[in-house]
């Protein structure tokens, strides 16, 4: 280790501030090896402060900037400046663009690095190939900075096509910048700029490049591999192309080993005993007296977890959960009952799938959610509504006005009943509040609360009691384009358009979270079953893991080729899938930082996907207007998870797509936006009809 980090300090350590950064808290644990090209530097993990501070609401989309330093700042003087003000400072960031190589030459050191790679050994030349696509981007920025428009003109049309088919959307970007004026305010260009573009390679690889640059006296490449990439050095055999093209795609290139170390705690916390109310059952089981006995082991049988502490579960109070009501431990407990109705999925017991289509959806039905235990169904859309329906024959109701309130007698039984206003029951509530699309929905776990997340820029808490808004939280000041609450209510946590996630209480109007680090829009947020860690998925192509109790990014997941529109965790906790608009389900093992399993068969973009509830199956709706099932329990055996493929990324995943795919079934011409288990395994999926 100590000869690596040597290495590597070679190459970046120049360029490293001085110890952990002290600016906004959440960012430290970032870089997570920030310290020496890439040395086990622990500091920044631990010091990372204990909370990410309220205010920097305003360093939004500065702190993405800063984010950059996830993957290594390229000139930290300028850290504060980035992170602090609403836009990073420009001129700053492009003034490393300054010196000045012969433009006329550029082509040729371009060519000549090419060659070199064409031309070198097989398993050299898969790694090495690593290098076009970002010393391309930085080359051409150079010369446009420059304002040696027709060589940058010139260098692009010439090499553009020799770069790999997942960057071409950044490509197309990149070729409207053609003017130094472009450059400034453009962000895309600012997120190349500020972070550094990682690449894994073997030393033996690393040493030919090394000797090949200095031999040909090629200072305007090595220059830019010294100031703008990270190369991250393994010991050991090279990858090869295809281990590669499964990790690579992303905005920044691939993550940091580092940046995958740190301890996870993925267990489930210990169910709570729920012994109290099992005497109502006494009552609801024909007084037998056998009744509950026979209940208590049967609950056990299904939270196992809740006997024996989960060895990697996080401690019961890492971070402070809401007590259970009353009302909670009775749902608890239907929630029970039904489990021992549950069907047993497997290859030869598919679920039913029950789908929702909305018919004449004019309003443009934009998110959906379901309650956990499947009564009621809400839909986000376009013209700003949300709307909640019963799908069960209970209507929905609102409380009485106050005045009416003050005539029931509080000491009845069915106080809960009465204090229902029966005038308004119906099968739909509409909600009005928003100003612009309504992008996500989210149910709270007690069905008395539901957020939505829109187009402008709030998240709004409603009450289900009253069908009214409680609170409007105001954080982003961009499009929010997912929200979701916490298995355990209270907490949920939020993502948007300015590059950020936050992390809210119901009862706190400002975050108390802010997980900055994602290079682009943050397209969806979920929370791990044990509430400890949010999981996001970006337009930048990762997918990143974050601690809540301290705001630091624990992992992050390169080799999605697309934004990824969905995220779900195994009900174990131990795994995660996500989907994207490449239309590939990727499986990644939380503990070790691993991708184990690569889902393909989708030709649209993945929106939506969902463990069924003892995770045996995994069901994923896509764009191409078709859910399909997956053999989940088949795709996790026999990882390989060894200290080898850990330390060095090199996986081997099977092609068994086909052997995995247990059914694909097509709706008429309705995409799935939504997918949801009832607590029975029966498949709810839900869309909005489009006409071809």
């Amino acid at each position: 280790m100590a000869a690596l980090a040597e290495e590597q300090t070679e190459v970046v350590v120049k360029l490293e501030p001085e110890g952990p950064p002290t600016l906004l808290p959440p960012q430290a644990g970032d870089g997570a090896g920030e310290g020496g090209g890439g040395t086990t530097n622990n500091g920044p993990n631990g010091s990372g402060g204990p909370a990410a501070p309220d205010p920097p609401g305003t360093g939004a989309s500065g702190a993405t900037a800063v984010s950059g330093s996830a993957s290594g700042p390229a000139a930290p003087g300028k850290v504060g400046s980035v992170a602090v003000e609403d836009q990073p400072d420009v001129s700053a960031v492009l003034s490393a663009y300054n010196q000045q190589g012969d433009p006329t030459m550029y082509e040729e050191y371009y060519s000549g690095l090419k060659h070199f790679i064409e031309c070198s050994l097989d398993c050299h030349r898969a790694e090495l190939s690593q290098l076009f696509y970002p010393l391309f981007v930085h080359m051409y920025l150079e010369l446009v900075y420059n304002q040696h428009e027709n060589e940058a003109k010139s260098f692009f049309e010439k090499f553009h096509g020799d770069q790999e088919c997942y960057y071409q959307d950044d490509l197309r970007v990149l070729s409207s910048l053609t003017k130094k004026e472009h450059m400034k305010g453009n962000e895309t260009m600012l997120d190349f700029r500020t972070s550094k573009f990682v690449l894994r390679i073997s030393r033996d690889s690393y040493q030919l490049l090394k000797r090949h640059l200095q031999e040909k006296q090629n200072n305007q490449i090595w220059n830019i591999v010294q100031e703008h990439l990270y190369i991250d050095i393994f010991d050991g055999m090279p990858r090869s192309k295809q281990q590669i093209d499964a990790m690579v795609g992303s905005l920044a290139g691939e993550a940091k080993r580092e940046a995958n170390k740190s301890k996870v705690f993925f267990g489930l916390l210990k169910e709570p005993e729920i012994e109290v109310p099992l005497d109502d059952e006494d009552e609801e089981g024909e007084n037998e007296e056998g009744k509950p006995k026979k209940k208590k082991p049967r609950k056990d049988s299904i939270g196992s977890k809740s006997k024996k502490q989960d060895p990697n579960a996080p401690p019961q109070n890492r971070i402070p959960l809401p007590e259970l009501k009353d009302s909670d431990k009775l749902d608890k407990i239907m929630n029970m009952k039904e489990t021992t109705k549950r069907v047993r999925l497997g290859p030869d017991c598919l679920p039913s799938i029950c789908f929702y289509t909305f018919l004449n959806a004019y309003q443009g039905l934009t998110a959906v959610d379901v309650t956990d235990d499947s009564s009621l169904i809400a839909g986000g859309f376009a013209d700003s509504t949300v709307r909640v329906w019963s799908v069960t024959p209970k209507k929905l109701r609102s409380v009485k006005q106050a005045s009416d309130l003050s005539l029931i007698d509080k000491e009845s039984d069915d106080v809960l009943e009465r204090i229902m206003d029966e005038k308004t029951a119906s099968e739909l509530k509409i909600l009005y509040g928003h100003s612009g699309p309504v992008y996500g929905a989210s149910f709270s776990p007690d069905r008395n609360y539901l957020l939505s997340s829109s187009e402008d820029g709030t998240v709004r808490l409603w009450s289900l009691q009253t069908f009214t808004c409680l609170v409007g939280y105001k954080g982003h000041n961009y499009p929010v384009w997912d929200t979701q609450f916490s298995p355990y209510g209270y907490y949920f946590v939020s993502g948007g358009h300015d590059r950020v996630a936050r992390l809210w209480a119901t009862d706190h109007y400002q975050p108390l979270r802010i997980f900055a680090g994602h290079l682009a829009d943050v397209n969806c947020t979920r929370f791990h079953p044990n509430s400890n860690y949010v999981a996001t998925g970006s337009a930048d192509r990762t997918v990143r893991l974050w601690d809540v109790l301290n705001g630091n990014c624990v992992r992050i997941f390169t080799g999605h080729k697309g934004p990824i529109h969905s995220l779900t965790f195994s009900p174990n906790g131990r795994f995660l899938a996500t989907g994207a608009t490449d239309g590939r389900v990727l499986l990644w093992d939380i503990g070790h930082g691993l991708m184990v399993g690569e889902l393909k068969g989708h030709t649209d973009t993945v929106c939506s996907l969902r463990f069924s509830r003892d995770g045996e199956i995994l069901a994923s709706g896509s764009m191409d207007n078709t859910v399909r099932l997956w053999d989940a329990i088949k795709a996790f055996e026999d990882l390989e998870t060894d200290d080898f493929t850990t330390a060095t990324g090199h996986i081997n995943l099977p092609e068994n797509s086909q052997e995995l795919l247990l059914g694909t079934y097509m709706t008429k011409s309705t995409p799935v936006v939504h997918l949801h288990f009832t607590r029975r395994n029966l498949v709810l999926a839900a869309g909005a009809y489009s006409p071809q």
